[in-house]
């Protein structure tokens, strides 16, 4: 697998054209870009080896767990929003009722699986995308991967994600039980054995399905949007090429594209957000029981926080995660270009 893995690298079109490894049939135009970009002798590994993919898998843990880990308070009120309209009618009400039932330190309240989880999630969501985005491109080959590159962004995200879920699914149920749950348990380490003893590991994984519906569409959304989004920047914003900028200007590129991704991936998966956070607070319930109950318009509330909160989370997460491969030296593509074989095929054809 893993020298399949390593083939694929060398012939997928994300490889260039920022670096020059084997390439057969080398463009001019397309070295001068290489070369100012990224020069090889800079690189401190070679794109698809498995340093590549453990180091951007490490970019992943950075990026997603410390993210998430400073937006608890704010998730900690979406939550009790989602589970208890009643009581929590708003998000300043939340923060308002929240700060003086428990004071300010209640707002870090589930903040331990938070970053744990999210740094497991993001190991394998990040690391595995990078991937899998090559081991369906050398499937596809390079002028597929090209004219369908939406669709493998969407393929190969929503395949890293259903193995993130697995590793974030216990953590976010403790989280969940400790946010909205009053008394149940302050911390992790309370949580855990008390849910143990209740409902087994059953409990831990009865919100996979849920969280797969929740996450599975809108990283597919955070990585598709993300990947399009920035193409079209470079193309249509930014007023120079991208082997002309600094890596500070790909970087504020990077950010603004990740908070475009960042609000459709809220809208997308809000609806599973809510059913989520109201199922690991109902013991005993089923996620269609929990839809039933709450209604169309029901797993829409907390809508508005949650945008705050993905959105900046996403355009955070992308820019911390192109940032640690800045740092560590990795090799970052420029958007894909048509391959010349497709560009002298489409001229036969006009």
């Amino acid at each position: 697998m893993l020298s399949t893995l390593l083939e694929a690298s060398r012939n997928s079109i994300f490889k260039s054209p920022f670096t020059r490894v084997q390439c057969e049939s080398p463009v001019p135009s397309r070295e001068v870009q290489a070369a100012a970009a990224a020069p090889a002798s800079d690189e401190s590994c070679e794109f698809g080896s498995n340093k590549y993919f453990l180091l951007c898998g490490i970019g992943g843990i950075l990026s997603c767990g410390t993210t998430h880990t400073f937006v608890v308070p704010l998730d900690l009120v979406k939550c009790r929003l989602q589970v208890d309209q009643a009581k929590y009618k708003n998000l300043f009400n939340g923060f308002k009722v929240s700060v003086n039932e428990e004071g300010m330190r209640g707002l870090a309240k589930g903040w331990a699986p938070t970053f744990f989880g999210y740094s497991a999630q993001g190991l394998c969501k990040f690391g595995l995308y990078e991937v899998f985005k090559v081991y369906y491109s050398n499937i596809l080959g390079e002028e597929k991967s090209y004219l369908y590159r939406t669709s493998l962004y969407l393929a190969a995200s929503a395949s890293a994600e259903f193995f993130a879920d697995i590793a974030l699914a216990p953590f976010e149920a403790a989280k969940v039980k400790i946010q909205t749950t009053a008394g149940y348990a302050n911390t992790f380490r309370e949580a855990v054995p008390k849910m143990m003893k209740e409902e087994g590991v059953a409990a831990f994984y009865k919100g996979l399905v849920p969280l797969w519906m929740r996450q599975i569409p809108y990283t597919m959304m955070k990585f598709a949007c993300f990947e399009r989004t920035v193409e079209a920047l470079y193309q249509y914003v930014v007023p120079k090429p991208r082997a002309e900028c600094s890596k500070g200007e790909q970087l504020v590129v990077t950010f603004a594209a990740g908070y475009i991704a960042g609000v459709f991936c809220a809208i997308v998966s809000h609806p599973a957000d809510v059913v989520v956070s109201k199922l690991n607070q109902a013991k005993g319930s089923s996620a269609i029981e929990v839809a039933k109950k709450l209604g169309f318009f029901g797993m829409w509330h907390g809508l508005g926080p949650r945008i705050i909160m993905i959105g900046t989370l996403t355009a955070l997460q992308w820019f911390i995660y192109d940032g640690v491969k800045v740092a560590l030296r990795l090799p970052r593509p420029p958007p894909p270009e048509m391959p010349e074989s497709l560009k002298k095929k489409l001229e036969k054809t006009d």
